[in-house]
């Protein structure tokens, strides 16, 4: 079973970021798929969820309206669209599989830097 998240870097306020998560190893489109973040000295924090059946998305109020959630079946792969990001959204984004039926398998992936600074 593999998370493997890709597109992080360093931004300029304002400026957009696409993430990747590519799964493998397991049936990805029975499985819920989320992305969560964690500041330095914070904890980890729920960002975005799109579910298995439906692709129905659901956003942290943080983030609302300027992050983008979608998945791809087809590539077993789920994205984050980030526009007008803020040095507030510095962290490292994980992505997160959570099974829609039991067992309730979940899985984390290895996360990936977003750096927003001028």
């Amino acid at each position: 079973v593999q998370l493997l998240e890709s597109g992080g870097g360093l931004v300029q306020p304002g400026e957009s970021l696409r993430l990747s998560c590519a799964a493998s190893g397991f049936t990805f489109s029975v499985y819920h798929m989320s992305w969560y973040r964690q500041a330095p000295g914070k904890e980890r924090e729920w960002v975005a969820r799109v579910t298995s059946v439906g692709g129905i998305t659901s956003y942290a109020d943080s983030v609302k309206g300027r992050f983008t959630i979608s998945r791809d079946n087809a590539k077993n792969t789920v994205y984050l669209q980030m526009n007008s990001l803020k040095p507030e959204d510095t962290a490292v984004y994980y992505c997160y599989a959570v099974k829609a039926v039991w067992p309730a398998n979940d899985y984390w992936g290895q996360g990936t830097q977003v750096t927003v600074a001028s």
